[in-house]
């Protein structure tokens, strides 16, 4: 009986340094038989030093090259414990980077959103170049393909919205064959391309969302992220203590938590599986044996309290300037505007006369939000160490602990979920 495709996601934690690419191989070896789609992330914290040398450039600060030469030698050091002087992979990422550099001896774009895609990506490609050849080194043959030849988005750049039609056409053209070639196919996550040929990225951590894409594109049997916990936590143990694995999973409680934040998945990534119920585990790469946690269909909705915090928070209070009452066609132009500024709404709250929205703390979308709006409305913004707490199935307990130390601005709630936004309390001295 022939094999279904397995989607298998490799974040940046995974493939760090070369016993991060070792490891990953040797979790590879065991799936060598079967059809497998592998998307991995850029190595350890490339896409944060990409973003500083992006800042530099566009800032014309004259750091830029010297922060390139130091991620530059990074790799290097990395592929110098993997292979032998002289394989071709210096070669091919040594190219990626002479891209980059072709860039930094330009003015800077002034379009800083395609600017940072067009630099950032880098972080992808050469990870995914270096990964490849090593996994065909070690004998698992590994097929290389550049994601923007499938993945389609509009040009916001940044946070490109993802073209289905074409990119399942693409994947179906392009990918497929290749799967059933046999061997591995590894792509990046991250990016797609405009139709224009202008490389976009999905939005912060998006990789994920890439192997969602794949796999709903691909039909595949599974799709698996390999991270440092041992599955789906009800909180983020470098924040909190006392928390438990949850094993099982349903589609819907999963889209809850990561769209309030929880940080183990891609908020975008359940919907094409659920439209085409292909299951979801998350694994540890540390302990790949252990089961992980399941998501699918058909799962208990008996669960533990679950928190998700998500700091970098504004709050923002908006009202008209003649007191008039908020009314829904005043709804309609600020909706309009927070989609046009791609702004995350996380929770939202009105009077008669103002309404308040707290949204992520995004470069300076917020304040050039404020701006479109400010003929019309008064916009009052906190942006001071705001943090947005949300729990699901919350106890009276739960609820204590949390908010122990800190300052409520706006809390909400429904009958499995309370959100609050709140600010840590800054304790006054007292003058001796």
């Amino acid at each position: 009986m022939k094999k279904k495709l397995k989607v298998f996601k490799f974040g940046g934690a995974s493939v760090k340094d070369a016993a991060g690419i070792k490891n990953v191989a040797g979790i590879l070896k065991t799936y060598k038989e079967d059809p497998l789609m592998i998307v991995v992330s850029a190595m350890g914290k490339t896409t944060d030093a990409l973003e500083r040398i992006v800042v530099a450039h566009s800032n014309k600060t004259g750091e830029s090259g010297i922060l390139l030469e130091n991620l530059q030698k990074a790799h290097y050091a990395i592929m110098a414990e993997l292979f032998e002087d002289g394989h071709p992979v210096f070669d091919e990422v040594n190219d990626t980077f002479v891209a980059l550099e072709w860039v930094l001896d330009e003015e800077p774009h002034p379009n800083y959103d395609l600017l940072y895609d067009q630099m950032v990506s880098v972080g992808e490609l050469v990870s995914s170049k270096i990964v490849a050849n090593y996994l065909s080194h070690v004998g698992l043959p590994t097929q290389w393909l550049d994601a923007r030849d499938v993945i389609l988005t509009d040009d916001i750049y940044r946070e490109g919205w993802v073209q289905w039609d074409e990119t399942v056409e693409n994947a179906l053209n392009i990918a497929k064959p290749m799967v059933e070639k046999g061997g591995f196919v590894l792509t990046q996550g991250f990016i797609g391309s405009t139709k224009e040929n202008f490389t976009t990225t999905l939005g912060r951590e998006g990789s994920d969302y890439t192997a969602a894409i794949f796999s709903y594109c691909l039909d595949a049997d599974s799709m698996t992220i390999w991270k440092d916990v041992p599955g789906v936590l009800t909180a983020d143990p470098r924040i909190f203590e006392n928390i438990a694995k949850l094993d099982r999973l349903s589609y819907k409680e999963a889209i809850e938590m990561t769209y309030y934040g929880a940080k183990v998945i891609h908020p975008k990534t359940i919907k094409p599986l659920q439209n085409k119920s292909i299951p979801l585990y998350v694994k540890s790469f540390l302990n790949p044996e252990a089961t992980g946690t399941f998501i699918g269909p058909d799962v208990d909705d008996l669960y533990p309290p679950m928190v998700a915090l998500e700091k970098n928070q504004a709050l923002l209070n908006i009202s008209t300037r003649d007191f008039s009452f908020v009314a829904e066609h005043h709804m309609s132009h600020i909706f309009t505007k927070i989609a046009e500024f791609r702004l995350q709404v996380n929770l939202m709250q009105n009077t008669a006369i103002s309404f308040a929205v707290c949204v992520n703390n995004v470069d300076d979308r917020v304040h050039k939000f404020a701006e479109s709006i400010e003929k019309d409305f008064k916009v009052v913004i906190d942006d001071d160490g705001l943090e947005l707490t949300t729990v699901r199935h919350y106890t009276p307990q739960t609820l204590e602990m949390l908010r122990s130390g800190k300052i409520i601005l706006v809390e909400e709630r429904t009958k499995n979920t309370v959100q609050m936004v709140m600010k840590v309390v800054q304790e006054l001295k007292r003058k001796d």
